[in-house]
């Protein structure tokens, strides 16, 4: 078991957009076991790989109640997203000690590449959905916090950076 250190706010590989993966090779396996380790110690739903400082379209996601069912993604990209909206109290490891309420489609629909390497479509409904997209918003250099006004978002931030203080 590997648990990886998560990169903290503001490093700039969390703002960073990470490199698409072409093939499924036997270090993309290991991060990805290594992504698991960390986000099952954090405990948490979901883990993109530039959280810990690598920049590929990696994510890794898992709702599941009983656990150990993560999927593993590559590439990730939504291909289309429900009307219907789910509010949930998101955070990160990369910004410890506070969250937010964010608003986000209910279910989506992602292509991906699997750890076979097969393009894979599938839908995501509920605690699942919300952490994909957060996870392929990591993958595009961005926070869960981008989704607040200007005024919420600096108040996390100086919340946090009080309470790391």
């Amino acid at each position: 078991m590997t648990v990886r250190p998560c990169l903290p706010w503001p490093d700039k590989y969390l703002r960073s957009r990470a490199e698409e993966v072409s093939e499924i090779t036997d270090e993309t396996l290991t991060l990805w076991q290594d992504m698991i380790d960390t986000m099952e110690a954090m405990p948490g739903v979901g883990l993109a790989a530039n959280q810990i400082g690598v920049l590929q379209r990696l994510a890794v996601v898992d709702g599941s109640s009983e656990r150990g069912r993560a999927v593993r993604l590559a590439n990730p990209e939504i291909l289309h997203a429900s009307v219907a909206l789910r509010e949930h109290e998101e955070a990160s490891p990369n910004l410890p000690s506070v969250s937010a309420k964010i608003k986000r489609p209910r279910a989506v629909t992602v292509r991906y590449m699997d750890e076979t390497g097969a393009t894979v479509e599938r839908d995501f409904v509920g605690i699942e959905a919300t952490s994909v997209q957060h996870q392929i918003d990591h993958l595009n250099g961005k926070m869960y916090f981008d989704k607040l006004s200007k005024v919420k978002r600096d108040m996390l931030i100086r919340k946090a950076k009080k309470l790391s203080g």
